[in-house]
């Protein structure tokens, strides 16, 4: 009996995988077309949000540590930093004792879109979470926590 419930459980958990890596996608390049296109500015590039937003809840974060958090190379990031500091998104303080270390901060300028674009998102969220029915926004509800211990324990493993 127990090698039947560990086949229907290896089978429950490929379906759930399977979905998650299907839909989440989806459902994140669904979000940020709707946020592109109702921003009154273009929209960074995901890679150069994540940085913003790695940065602004990480205050003075130099470039090796963001690159380790986002799981990105440290010159791609430093590319980034250039790019968002030349646009005004991001600032560089050179370190007190270690002149060859910038801390990075988001500029006032980059924490209003940041806040905008969260913003646009949740409010089509919103607007698409009123059309399920009860049934289907208890199980998602109920499904948050599962879904930031998936998070966490990927962020871990990646670590």
């Amino acid at each position: 009996m127990s090698g039947i419930s560990e086949a229907r459980q290896s089978q429950s958990i490929d379906h759930v995988a399977a979905g998650l890596v299907a839909c989440l996608p989806a459902l994140n390049r669904y979000v940020e077309r709707g946020v592109a296109g109702q921003l009154p500015y273009p929209k960074p590039p995901e890679r150069q949000l994540a940085l913003l937003r790695y940065v602004a809840e990480h205050d003075g974060a130099t470039v090796h540590k963001a690159a380790r958090a986002l799981l990105m190379k440290p010159n791609n990031v430093s590319a980034l930093v250039t790019r968002l500091t030349e646009a005004g998104l991001l600032e560089r303080h050179q370190d007190d004792t270690d002149k060859r270390v910038a801390h990075l901060r988001v500029t006032t300028k980059a924490r209003q879109r940041i806040g905008e674009a969260e913003d646009v998102a949740a409010r089509q969220l919103v607007s698409a979470l009123r059309t399920l029915t009860d049934g289907d926004l208890d199980a998602l509800g109920s499904a948050l926590g599962a879904l930031e211990a998936l998070t966490r324990r990927l962020r871990d493993r990646a670590a």
